[in-house]
């Protein structure tokens, strides 16, 4: 995927959802994975052209794992001109050697997510946007339906009144293959993930039985999207005045 095609999925949604407003300062978590740096480099571009200007801060929570090169991270953040902090942490030892979860991915996100919204709130930022595709989407549509028995998934657009802080995904209308597509074209730094428990979580369940039933049943995976986009789904914005139906 080029360049011009990520920025013109990017603004779709951003323009649909009116994620972003002027005078927006928006943090981008960066894990070092393909979803994070290919919504970095996106932004950073769209910042150029956009007619409501932004600025962007560029966040990675260090968990700690002591694996992980942030050199790369910061050589891409210095050439698309977005200031880089990295927020250390315990998480690592606290989840794996202090806590020994069995389970320990829930309290891994409850605790990389509060690091990482302390140290935007204290770069001023009021939005943060997370590089969540329509895989991403699909996937927890079906985690919540299987082990929760409910209707929901990630909103595009959600504001979190505890942290008057407003979470945005502008990659909402792109596929993991696309990101993963883009990545490789434009030779990002991606770095495997340094948690000892990736791919045995129940998210990588979910992505093998999209994939499975997507297999079985070629376009499932667009008709559950297009269910979810058309689902009145409690929390979820309406569309922009004058937004165009997508053809998803």
């Amino acid at each position: 995927m080029k360049l011009q095609q990520l920025l013109s999925y990017t603004r779709r949604a951003v323009d649909d959802y009116q994620m972003i407003q002027e005078g927006d300062k928006i943090a981008i978590g960066i894990s070092g994975g393909k979803d994070s740096l290919a919504l970095l480099y996106s932004l950073a571009h769209l910042r150029i052209f956009y007619p409501k200007k932004f600025e962007l801060e560029a966040v990675t929570v260090d968990l700690g794992f002591g694996n992980q090169d942030f050199d790369v991270i910061q050589k891409l953040c210095d050439e698309l001109k977005v200031n880089y902090t990295i927020q250390k942490t315990d998480i690592a030892e606290i989840v794996f050697e202090s806590r020994k979860e069995t389970n320990p991915c829930s309290l891994c996100a409850k605790m990389r997510k509060g690091a990482l919204n302390d140290r935007m709130k204290s770069l001023g930022c009021n939005k943060v946007a997370y590089g969540h595709h329509k895989d991403d989407i699909i996937e927890t549509m079906l985690m919540s339906l299987i082990f929760e028995g409910r209707w929901h998934t990630f909103s595009p657009v959600t504001y979190l009144d505890r942290m008057d802080m407003t979470v945005i995904r502008p990659f909402m209308y792109l596929s993991e293959g696309e990101v993963q597509g883009f990545a490789k074209e434009y030779n990002l730094p991606v770095a495997k993930s340094p948690c000892p428990v990736d791919g045995y979580t129940k998210r990588e369940y979910a992505k093998n039985l999209v994939t499975q039933l997507n297999e079985d049943h070629p376009g499932a995976k667009n008709r559950m999207f297009r269910a979810i986009i058309n689902g009145n789904i409690t929390g979820w914005p309406e569309l922009a005045p004058g937004a165009p139906k997508r053809k998803l």
